[in-house]
């Protein structure tokens, strides 16, 4: 009976710890780098942004999310979003937009690839469309770098219907 007891304790301790990790941290703006590493954990990537810095959170290919800390240049965190949205995709303007302000804007890509035959650079981004649909953002860049479309469509990797992904076969 004992030992059956402190399984049972070791299991719930087990779920509340795992619960526990998928409760959003707390984070204030004016906190310090360390205290948001200590937080957060070591980020993806550091990368500069004007006078501060971004620390890059990714959870790609499959977490379909990317979280940005941005820091001012004393340090200090001013946001703390997921940048995987609509929203910030709009913001990306083809021909203007180049590889650096994609970057600072989304972050890195799962994945990049080439086409050839429009000699066009390609990195995706798998994300939840409006939180809900399984979507990849394709973003287009030439060969200088510069932004040349946006497309998105679905992430067929989690079509359910056996025609395509790894589902139902």
């Amino acid at each position: 009976m004992r030992q059956l007891q402190k399984t049972f304790l070791a299991g719930m301790l087990l779920l509340t710890s795992a619960c526990a990790m998928f409760q959003p941290v707390a984070l204030n703006p004016g906190e310090t780098e360390a205290e948001v590493i200590t937080k957060l954990g070591r980020p993806s990537f550091r990368m500069p942004d004007g006078n501060g810095f971004i620390l890059e959170y990714n959870r790609n290919p499959w977490g379909q999310a990317i979280n940005m800390a941005r820091f001012d240049s004393a340090g200090r965190l001013i946001t703390y979003e997921q940048v995987l949205t609509v929203e910030k995709f709009a913001t990306i303007k083809p021909g203007v937009a180049d590889k650096s302000y994609v970057l600072r804007t989304i972050g890195h890509p799962s994945e990049t690839s080439w086409l050839s035959r429009q000699e066009l650079e390609v990195w995706t981004y798998p994300y939840k469309e409006q939180g809900v649909w399984n979507s990849l953002m394709h973003v287009h860049f030439d060969k200088n770098g510069v932004v040349k479309k946006l497309e998105n469509g679905q992430d067929l990797r989690f079509d359910r219907d056996g025609k395509f992904g790894f589902f139902g076969r």
